[in-house]
């Protein structure tokens, strides 16, 4: 209908006159390649640890197939309930080091429902300027007043606590442990220091932190030696370093238990399948048995960032942890340089205004501890060698 069309254009429809390198099907690329006698490289996937193809994960999750079938097929409240729920809701706890955990089906989700839960018209909520979309879309929905503040500045959010606190009866800031468009992490810290001289809560998005961050990969306590359960809310995904689906609260047991019953986005959704619940809990199982695989993520994180910070490009304020962005400047430069990638067999689509701010276009890689040197090489000098400030308009490979 016409108003759709008219949303559409002021979206940015016309992004994709010049290509659509989004929604490109992974297989029909690695097939197409692999006809021509190559190999695809994605530098545009989660699996930050490598453990999406690992043999013991296929089985739990065929196993779970044939023991539970596909579904929940029900919310766990009334008839969804399975015992593999709380076996892997312990796993989570015990492994990041805190009392307790809640699975849902979608980290969009668990963000868009537990922070309107949380607060009223009489709290504050402090975020992040660079939040993902599921924690804006949670404070949007939210009756607290919404303060936004600048990206990692905290003497800019200490200055708000200040102005701020003392008029409200809860205040919760939000941060991400990782972030995904910048691929840069918060000083917790002093984050912490914070939360206690106001007497504030604090939740912690670790979408693309768990499994990355700290020795072991438990997060960004684990990053800096501090203590978890100083966090009050840890919100993570099992799309990322759990190669599966779905999003998890971990809080203090009788934070858990309310929500249990409280928390809507849990209450009135199914509960998580049983084959996503039995891959995730795979996964975290070699997580937590090969600690050596963190290290081998930060080890191939910081050769692209190095490597793509010596050939000139821009990576911004990147610290090399399983994300790193390009930056562009331009549109044009950003899409023709995807396209020259892919026509090296390197699938790394770009990222627009769409997702970040109109004037920071960038291609953002996620790293792989299964990505090899050469990988990295062959992206780098693809995209050191092109002039894509005077990016031609060619023809799309899309």
């Amino acid at each position: 209908m016409e108003f759709a069309s008219k949303r559409a254009r002021l979206a940015g429809k016309s992004i994709l006159d010049s290509g659509n390198p989004w929604f490109v099907p992974l297989d029909r690329l690695r097939s197409d390649a692999q006809s021509r006698g190559k190999s695809l490289v994605s530098f545009a996937n989660y699996d930050y640890l490598g453990l999406s193809d690992r043999p013991e994960i296929k089985k739990a999750s065929a196993e779970a197939l044939a023991r539970h079938g596909a579904g929940a097929l029900g919310s766990r409240l009334v008839g969804g309930e399975r015992s593999m729920h709380s076996e892997f809701e312990h796993a989570v706890a015990d492994f990041i080091g805190v009392e307790a955990s809640l699975t849902l089906v979608s980290g969009y989700l668990t963000n868009l429902t537990i922070i309107s839960h949380l607060l009223g018209v009489k709290d504050l909520l402090l975020i992040d300027e660079l939040c993902h979309n599921s924690i804006l879309a949670g404070a949007k929905n939210a009756k607290a007043e919404l303060v936004a503040f600048r990206h990692n500045d905290l003497e800019h959010l200490d200055s708000i606590l200040k102005e701020k606190r003392g008029s409200f009866r809860n205040c919760l800031i939000v941060v991400e442990g990782l972030y995904s468009m910048d691929g840069d992490i918060p000083d917790l810290p002093k984050l912490l220091e914070l939360k206690y001289q106001h007497n504030a809560w604090l939740l912690v998005d670790e979408a693309h932190s768990f499994g990355v961050l700290g020795k072991q990969g438990r997060g960004i306590s684990d990053h800096f030696g501090e203590d978890p359960n100083d966090i009050d809310l840890i919100v993570g995904t099992l799309s990322k370093a759990l190669v599966s689906c779905g999003g998890f609260l971990c809080a203090r047991q009788e934070i858990i238990d309310w929500l249990r019953f409280t928390l809507s986005g849990f209450v009135y959704s199914v509960g998580l399948s049983p084959v996503i619940t039995a891959t995730a809990h795979a996964a975290l199982d070699i997580i937590a048995a090969e600690p050596e695989l963190p290290e081998q993520l930060r080890v191939v994180s910081e050769m692209f960032l190095a490597k793509a910070r010596a050939a000139g490009l821009n990576t911004g304020p990147a610290i090399g942890r399983a994300v790193v962005p390009v930056m562009f400047g331009d549109l044009r430069s950003t899409m023709f340089a995807s396209q020259e990638l892919l026509k090296k067999d390197i699938y790394a689509p770009p990222i627009v205004h769409i997702g970040v701010p109109k004037d920071l276009p960038r291609i953002r890689f996620f790293l792989s501890s299964r990505h090899r040197e050469a990988d990295i090489d062959q992206a780098i000098a693809v995209l050191k060698e092109q002039d894509f400030q005077a990016a031609p308009a060619t023809e799309s490979v899309f």
